[in-house]
């Protein structure tokens, strides 16, 4: 499966949810629950949330990291990975830095472990 790509997208694999949010996907769930078709929507094996500027994004990187996620690698005090998220900006056609995980084409992303297969987004998601 693939997720839609619009403006900035902070996106985590749902393995990742399930392993390291505090109460696991159903409550990750719970938590979105008034986003979720909005600014949010996933697929089978990943969660998208999203915003239109840095700031937003940036405190969506920090609230994840709080939660226990291992956000980025730094490098010279400056992240030089992705790790447990990953932050795509459509426009650009990619992760702001690297990502082993992610595969991006144009306004769309999949899990590299996975066929890419039906696009989920805000105008088709079922939840």
């Amino acid at each position: 499966m693939s997720i839609q790509l619009e403006f900035i997208n902070f996106i985590v694999p749902r393995k990742v949810i399930e392993e390291k949010y505090p109460g696991g996907w159903s409550r990750c769930l719970d938590d979105h629950e008034n986003l979720i078709g909005g600014r949010v929507w996933y697929d089978d094996h990943l969660f998208r949330d999203g915003a239109m500027n840095p700031e937003d994004i940036g405190s969506l990187v920090e609230e994840w990291g709080r939660l226990g996620l291992h956000t980025h690698d730094p490098e010279n005090g400056e992240p030089s990975r992705w790790v447990d998220v990953c932050v795509v900006e459509a426009a650009f056609g990619g992760a702001t830095i690297p990502c082993d995980w992610l595969e991006t084409d144009g306004s769309v992303a999949f899990h590299k472990s996975f066929p890419a297969g039906e696009l989920i987004g805000r105008r088709n998601f079922c939840g």
